[in-house]
């Protein structure tokens, strides 16, 4: 029976990986509902313990692909990779309503551009500050904190090393979590409940994840209109980091 078992977790690995998943959105659900009243989405909760169970299986495994080094979860390399990941960002644009995001006008421009530049000036003042010289390091850690996304494609289109590859995308993630944690407490304050604010909040924060997260935990009907400026950020980043940016870094340094 355990070799069956084995067999069918090897030749099912995708199908266990997105049952594991459902699993952990589920519990997370449960602790955002009960512990919080839903003020931390299950997003938020879900990413801390996703990343906790990857370290876990890099502890246990010494791989390199987190949880999916284990043998009956290495679904989720498949799961979690480039191709099913853009096409979940995709899929949100479906359900926006053209009309309302021609609403957007000049703001959502002005939105896209702050929400590029800004991060990346202040994420390349952090890594300057910590020791980081070189015109690439600089690039690819300013790039992280656009986005996740644009961190390693940057760092990976510009040589730079594993650990300041990997140090950019662990500072993407915990810009979604924050952004994902704090857009329900500060909703109000900045006037969060329409389409047209959530696309300039989608442009200005930039992180998918942590938009799409907090938005469903303000407003649901609010999600398609913030994640489709936040695709197009990532878009951006994705196009002017490793160019642009990186030729005016280099020129500072």
């Amino acid at each position: 029976m355990g070799e069956i078992a084995q067999k069918i977790l090897a030749d099912q690995g995708l199908v266990l990986a997105f049952a594991l998943v459902g699993a952990l959105m589920w519990a997370s659900a449960a602790l955002s509902r009960h512990l919080t009243a839903g003020r931390i989405h299950a997003s938020a909760i879900a990413i801390l313990a996703a990343l906790a169970l990857a370290w876990w299986g890099g502890v246990l495994t010494g791989g390199k692909k987190g949880l999916a080094d284990v043998p009956g979860f290495a679904g989720l390399a498949l799961m979690g990779g480039a191709m099913l990941r853009d096409f979940a960002i995709v899929a949100t644009a479906f359900e926006v309503d053209v009309v309302e995001a021609r609403k957007a006008g000049l703001m959502g421009v002005i939105a896209l551009a702050l929400g590029t530049i800004v991060p990346f000036v202040l994420g390349v003042g952090v890594a300057w500050s910590f020791g980081y010289r070189d015109a690439v390091s600089l690039t690819t850690l300013g790039a992280g904190t656009v986005t996740y996304i644009v961190g390693p494609v940057t760092g990976a289109a510009l040589g730079a090393s594993s650990p300041v590859i990997a140090l950019s995308i662990a500072t993407g993630v915990l810009k979604a979590v924050l952004v994902m944690t704090a857009t329900p407490m500060v909703a109000r304050l900045i006037g969060l409940d329409n389409p047209r604010s959530a696309m300039a909040f989608g442009g200005l924060m930039g992180t998918v994840s942590g938009v799409a997260g907090g938005l469903a935990a303000t407003d649901q009907r609010l999600v398609p209109y913030g994640a489709l400026t936040a695709t197009f950020h990532t878009g951006i980043g994705c196009l002017v980091c490793p160019s642009i940016f990186f030729l005016i870094v280099r020129a500072l340094t």
